[in-house]
């Protein structure tokens, strides 16, 4: 797909998130939104002849699929968004979404067609992300593991732990992807706890890191992704610098929409933009 396709695609995934928001209570808009161009390229995007992330809908757990390990749990809905439009699951199903007894509850798990490695506590998406790596490369399969995650969660120490690992088992076959809209909900990620270099500390433990500047522009993530086909006994990480609230003019880059919810009148008057024919 080019971009205006892709750019089409994530109108569509954007509203349903949003409504999908809107309906649940959840307080995300902005960290949510931050992150669906990255998800987007992910599950619709095209790299060297073949799909980034290769699935298959009608497959779900085909032993040749790319795994997504969603380690930023504030984006659940973009990821319910994708999967419903893809046909992993009927669409019907997002008007439910984090409802007492639904499919969809608000974080990922197993039993939802197209979600393989079920959401942990924060920060661990990296650690189960490792693990299933390492299972690929002991069996000497090409499977691809993708991990999105929050700026924030290299606040933890076992972010840190799992990228020593990652290092120490050469997962050339493990992207992290860091969502940075340089939010998190106490205020910036700065004031909260500043993570300094966030690439002189990955380059020191053996990362291979891919800086785009424009996290929300699917060139700049294609041009980087292909980059990560090319790095060899070293996983690599995007550190992609997105907008909190993308995609919504009221709420981009303001703290007050980043773990909140639109009220009902602005839901509404945005749907027109985020409409697509």
């Amino acid at each position: 797909m080019d971009s205006q396709v892709l750019a089409n695609k994530a109108k569509k995934i954007r509203l349903n998130a949003l409504q999908m928001i809107q309906k649940s209570g959840m307080k995300a808009t902005g960290t949510a939104m931050s992150t669906v161009e990255i998800l987007v390229a992910l599950y619709y995007g095209e790299l060297n002849g073949g799909k980034v992330l290769n699935f298959d809908a009608k497959k779900p757990g085909w032993d040749e699929q790319d795994y997504l390990v969603l380690s930023k749990h504030s984006a659940t809905p973009v990821l319910y968004a994708i999967l419903a439009d893809l046909g992993f699951f009927d669409e019907g199903e997002l008007d439910h979404f984090a409802q007492l007894n639904s499919l969809l509850q608000a974080r990922p798990y197993q039993k939802i067609s197209g979600v393989s490695v079920p959401a942990l506590t924060v920060a661990n998406g990296l650690s189960a992300a490792c693990g299933l790596a390492m299972a690929i490369k002991m069996d000497r399969q090409d499977n691809r593991v993708y991990v999105v995650a929050d700026i924030a969660e290299l606040q933890s120490g076992q972010f840190w732990e799992m990228a020593m690992v990652a290092t120490h088992h050469n997962l050339n076959n493990l992207v992290l992807i860091l969502d940075d809209n340089s939010f998190q909900t106490d205020g910036t990620t700065r004031s909260v706890v500043d993570l300094g270099g966030i690439q002189t500390k990955l380059d020191a433990f053996g990362w291979q890191v891919f800086r785009v500047n424009d996290g929300n522009n699917y060139d700049a993530i294609f041009e980087n992704l292909v980059k990560t086909y090319k790095v060899n006994r070293r996983p690599t990480c995007l550190w992609c610098h997105t907008v909190s609230g993308k995609g919504i003019d009221f709420a981009e880059r303001k703290h007050g929409y980043f773990a909140a919810q639109l009220s009902e009148p602005e839901l509404e008057a945005i749907k027109l933009n985020l409409k697509t024919k």
